[in-house]
């Protein structure tokens, strides 16, 4: 049952220059939907922010009337934290707006925007941000947790080129934070989560990238799995900074570029993309082929926002999901021992494997300098992701998750989580998600936060 509050949808109403919507609208059920069809929500009330100053005045009176808070930027959040029963859901949606200065090389980014908004303003110019894979990720949920993607070799984290924020704290202030104001809070919002407040203005510095990159798909099937993890491994580390890859465990599409013969084929992918010399793209290349041919590749140019919104499809949002990761040092035997062996107990075609390489400018930046949970020190990133169009599959692509994660971890840094890819969020997990760093957010969240308003997210115990 949704719970009714004092002030009413008219008390807000008041408040607000944005639209409030509640169970009696039209458009309830489309404005509570999130991106995870697995997620079913209601809540009390939907703000829609179009201003900081909207922000403001649903955060004063969701504490006024008793309500829990949910932020919703994309909605992606894998485990529904953008949307809570019988709360207030702060939808940041309408604050989409991205401005470009390209003398300056920054971009100012509204809280709601996704990432194919701030792609599309910035490579007008020919720059863009260090971002996701996806582009109907929001920006806002993306960054606060770090931030890795097509760029991060080349660029960094996307924390790693945020330069402010503007983010309105459990009091209801607006304030501006940077590495001259608030710098502790500056310091807490790389990477610390939502757990410091809302923010509803993002400052990125910008690189030139594109507008046209190279990009080359290689595909081996299930009896190649292991030497193709084996070959890739060889090649990757060596790679100059200018290429950057996804290794996936994954089903051949249907798709126009993939033979007939090996559509819904599973199989290891290597998805390589290249900012630089197109000869830097076709040499890499041509040493993975010529350790193990694949059954079949496509290679081409394409634009760069083509790139980011390549995933886009089979990450369509409505589908049920899932997710568990960890980090390791290198894709060892046993690593490799271990997806191969998974690879064939998935039950839905859409569920995958993604691994991250996190190297070069990843590692050259300080490793206390933000709140980032995990090490600066060469890697790789796992993802085990469970997907599925209808949710009588999920439960057991969601084992199929946690089996593969717990076969990892014999193998794993032990140090660290991507804090975006968590969807447990017990005490101990956030503490080890952030180690060391864990007791700083902690009396950060202290002082922006006592009463821990914001809690729906990798929660931080006020200190």
């Amino acid at each position: 049952m949704t719970q009714t509050v004092g002030g009413g949808t008219a008390a807000l109403r008041a408040v607000m220059a944005g639209p409030v919507i509640d169970p009696s609208d039209p458009g309830y059920d489309a404005a509570r939907a999130v991106w995870n069809g697995d997620i079913d929500r209601r809540p009390t009330l939907i703000a829609r922010c179009g201003s900081a100053e909207d922000v403001a005045a649903a955060v004063r009176f969701a504490q006024a009337e008793g309500l829990e808070i949910a932020v919703r930027g994309g909605g992606h959040s894998m485990s529904g934290q953008s949307v809570v029963d019988d709360g207030l859901v702060i939808d940041l949606s309408g604050m989409c707006q991205v401005s470009v200065d390209p003398e300056a090389m920054r971009a100012r980014v509204g809280g709601g925007a996704l990432l194919k908004d701030l792609d599309g303003a910035t490579q007008e110019h020919g720059l863009a941000v260090p971002l996701g894979a996806i582009g109907h990720t929001g920006v806002g949920g993306l960054t606060l947790g770090g931030g890795m993607g097509w760029l991060t070799r080349q660029a960094g984290l996307t924390i790693d080129n945020l330069v402010s924020v503007e983010i309105v704290p459990a009091d209801g202030r607006i304030v501006r934070a940077s590495a001259t104001e608030h710098p502790d809070l500056f310091w807490a919002v790389r990477g610390g989560g939502g757990n410091f407040g809302v923010v509803t203005e993002f400052e990125f510095r910008l690189h030139a990238v594109g507008p046209m990159i190279d990009f080359g798909l290689m595909f081996w099937g299930e009896e190649q799995a292991g030497d193709a993890l084996r070959a890739i491994r060889e090649v990757v580390p060596a790679l100059p900074r200018s290429l950057n890859v996804i290794i996936t465990v994954m089903t051949a599409p249907p798709a126009p570029f993939v033979p007939e013969q090996h559509h819904f084929r599973p199989g290891i992918g290597l998805l390589l993309a290249g900012f630089g010399d197109t000869e830097e793209h076709t040499s890499a290349l041509a040493r993975v082929r010529a350790a193990l041919p694949p059954l079949f590749d496509h290679v081409t140019p394409m634009p760069y926002v083509a790139l980011q919104q390549m995933l886009d499809e089979s990450n369509a949002a409505g589908a049920h999901y899932y997710e568990k990761s960890t980090y390791v040092d290198d894709l060892t035997d046993g690593v490799v021992d271990a997806l191969v062996d998974h690879l064939g107990r998935r039950t839905s075609p859409m569920s995958i494997v993604f691994i991250y390489r996190l190297d070069q400018a990843f590692c050259e930046m300080d490793e206390l300098g933000t709140a980032f949970g995990g090490t600066r020190s060469p890697q790789y990133a796992i993802f085990g992701i469970a997907a599925s169009p209808t949710p009588d599959l999920l439960p057991a692509d969601r084992e199929w998750s946690r089996s593969l994660w717990a076969a990892l971890q014999p193998h794993s840094r032990g140090v660290g989580t991507y804090v975006n890819a968590m969807t447990e969020y017990e005490e101990h997990r956030v503490r080890a998600a952030y180690g060391s760093k864990y007791e700083r957010l902690k009396r950060v969240k202290a002082a922006h936060d006592p009463r821990n308003v914001f809690h729906r997210n990798i929660n931080i115990v006020p200190g």
